[in-house]
């Protein structure tokens, strides 16, 4: 007989939600990515939605839905919880991903001009100065801060769950922000990049290297609405420099957001919410509850990190495969590197008692292994690039949208709000980027 028995079934209980989580998630992938992507035009541009999308809406249905589903399926309230803390640590295989991309281009960083290197300050700072005030008028608390410190994309998801935890207000916050950009926020910055374009305030170039904000997507929709208006030997020019923008925010973004833009807005937030915060129906998001009982925030060991890792791993795998139709030796090898470089920074994160975050870490020693300075560089370039990008995000995604569902009604409270502040933040970064080119220009 157990001396425990209360720890033996909580012990028990957990592994029963991991491997129902892991379940779902392969189940949620697999679909999203048989449904593929789908464009919707809207006005002057189009909406497009991605494999990853479908993969956090799905994700989220299953988790509402689980009070009509039979129990050994249903993913309760400490299983969404344990999905939050699940995605947290594989998101650190999307930054070695991210890593091993960039490795490779650091001498194109290296030599893309001071211009481009500060307009970097731009897009974070322009974040906070613009989104922050707006949040904070509209009675939004500490999802503030995770709502303006960036714009919300991957990297920024894999801070924030490290800092505070994704089941934290600051972690509704930058997901909040993740969903608008990802939804409309192509459109939106489409819109509003061609507008100040055709205002002829600033030269093209400046407007090009604004478009960079770390989004693909994004970037491709703003830098696009520009170079319309222009030459064509203009509008070349203009998406070259988006590229390369968008290149050095991807290389140097993560730093900036974690040791500048982060801190910047904390200290905002606890300078100014005394100011100028409001009390609205937004305010109490952190605070909503349901009938269920919220679970205390779990804690992962070692066995539950690699299990995190070996999972985002298998999913990129099963989402290369339904994509791209093949599975070559080499994704497996770039797999395995993706979880060696999490298990490497995430053991350096706690030889150094995590004064430097796991993220550095991880994508310091993954970006080292495709840099020209690794002798394996060119073996490791290759087996990284038979597993595409958007095979690595999906599942996270996956994790996302199970865990999301205990957060809808703290998201119901912040409404239209939050939208009107991640806009307010997308338009920040690229006006800050904007202006700090045109000085260097």
């Amino acid at each position: 007989m157990s001396a425990h028995p209360t720890l033996a079934m909580g012990q028990d209980s957990a592994v029963s939600d991991t491997v129902k989580l892991y379940f779902w998630a392969a189940v949620v992938l697999l679909i999203a990515e048989l449904i593929g992507s789908i464009s919707i035009p809207l006005g002057p541009g189009k909406v497009v939605l991605l494999p990853m999308i479908w993969a956090l809406l799905l994700g989220a249905g299953i988790g509402l839905a689980y009070k009509r589903m039979p129990a050994p399926l249903a993913v309760s309230r400490a299983a969404q919880v344990r999905s939050a803390t699940i995605l947290q640590y594989a998101l650190l295989v999307f930054i070695a991903k991210l890593g091993l991309v960039v490795g490779g281009s650091l001498p194109t960083v290296v030599a893309a001009g001071w211009a481009l290197a500060f307009q970097e300050l731009g897009h974070f700072v322009g974040t906070i100065m613009l989104g922050l005030p707006v949040a904070l008028l509209l009675g939004i608390k500490r999802e503030a801060v995770g709502a303006t410190f960036s714009v919300g994309r991957e990297p920024s998801l894999a801070i924030i769950g490290e800092r505070f935890g994704m089941d934290s207000p600051e972690g509704r916050g930058v997901l909040a922000e993740y969903l608008t950009g990802t939804l409309i926020g192509a459109v939106f910055m489409a819109v509003v990049a061609g507008f100040i374009a055709s205002l002829n305030i600033f030269h093209p170039y400046s407007l090009a290297m604004g478009a960079g904000i770390g989004s693909g997507s994004i970037m491709a929709a703003a830098a696009g609405a520009v170079a319309a208006q222009q030459t064509p030997e203009v509008a070349k020019e203009v998406m070259a420099l988006a590229a390369a923008a968008n290149l050095i925010t991807t290389t140097l973004g993560t730093y900036f957001t974690l040791f500048i833009s982060l801190p910047l807005a904390i200290w905002g937030y606890r300078v100014l919410e005394p100011l100028i915060g409001r009390t609205t129906k937004a305010s109490n998001a952190s605070s909503a509850v349901t009938e269920d009982v919220v679970d205390e925030p779990v804690e992962l060991g070692w066995g539950g990190r690699f299990s995190a890792w070996f999972a985002a791993g298998a999913l990129a795998l099963l989402a290369n495969y339904v994509a791209a139709n093949v599975l070559s030796p080499a994704a497996f090898l770039g797999v395995a590197v993706m979880i060696a470089s999490a298990f490497i920074g995430e053991l350096l994160c706690q030889l150094f008692r995590r004064k430097v975050p796991a993220v550095c870490w991880v994508s310091l020693v993954a970006m080292y292994m495709t840099s020209p300075w690794c002798p394996l560089s060119p073996q490791i370039t290759e087996a990284a690039n038979a597993v595409g990008i958007m095979a690595v995000i999906t599942p996270m995604l996956a994790f996302a949208g199970l865990s999301i569902a205990k957060d809808i009604p703290a998201f119901r409270r912040l409404g239209w709000r939050i939208v009107l502040v991640s806009l307010t933040a997308g338009f920040g970064t690229f006006i800050g980027a904007v202006f700090i080119a045109e000085l260097f220009h």
